[in-house]
């Protein structure tokens, strides 16, 4: 149902994180909401197919304890 993404694009999608998140650091340093754009680019470098990243981190994580 979901398309894994191939190698190639995991890796440019984790080299295009890095180079955002340091060349944004010196402005994010000084700015409230830098927390909020880095879990975005966290998101983005967790991302491995066309499956919503939380929808992916649930099944890895199994059932709920209760």
């Amino acid at each position: 149902m979901y398309e894994n993404y191939s190698s190639l694009k995991i890796i440019t999608r984790r080299i295009a994180v890095i180079v955002i998140g340091l060349l944004a650091l010196p402005i994010m340093l000084l700015r409230d909401d830098r927390a909020r754009f880095y879990s975005y680019l966290h998101r983005v470098w967790c991302k491995t197919s066309q499956k919503p990243v939380w929808l992916a981190q649930a099944e890895a994580a199994g059932r709920d304890i209760w």
